[in-house]
């Protein structure tokens, strides 16, 4: 299975009751095993959680703290990309020239790195001077 096969499948359990609007993530950790999630909605918005969210979530549980690849995929008319939160997630356990392939069910995609979402990211190189 590929990585955007397992967001595809994890995007139909979406729990999106308000918008509609389903989106599953899988990453893949450094040990090779993919982690997926969706987002899921809550009736207290913005309290819902974001599909990459879920997937580090899900990859941190399983141990890991480093992942190697990023799959997206959304019902949209162009690929969507992730939101401003989720990109710092992504840089929290992703390098720059780590790989993100954003798709649309329609079968676009596009190829991007976290380097490039997140350009001129807060890492933990700001905090050296903190004690």
């Amino acid at each position: 299975m590929t990585l955007l096969d397992a967001a595809r499948e994890v995007r139909e359990r979406a729990y999106v009751p308000y918008s509609k609007f389903k989106v599953g993530a899988a990453v893949r950790g450094a040990s090779g095993a993919i982690h997926r999630g969706c987002n899921v909605e809550n009736v207290a918005y913005p309290e819902g959680t974001c599909a990459e969210a879920g997937a580090i979530a899900a990859m941190v549980a399983a141990g890991e703290t480093e992942l190697i690849e990023v799959a997206v995929i959304a019902d949209a008319p162009a690929p969507c990309p992730p939101c401003g939160g989720c990109r710092q997630k992504l840089a929290e356990f992703g390098r720059p020239e780590t790989p993100v392939l954003l798709a649309t069910t329609s079968g676009l995609t596009l190829a991007t790195t976290i380097g490039e979402l997140l350009p001129g990211r807060f890492d933990v190189e700001h905090m050296s001077q903190v004690k």
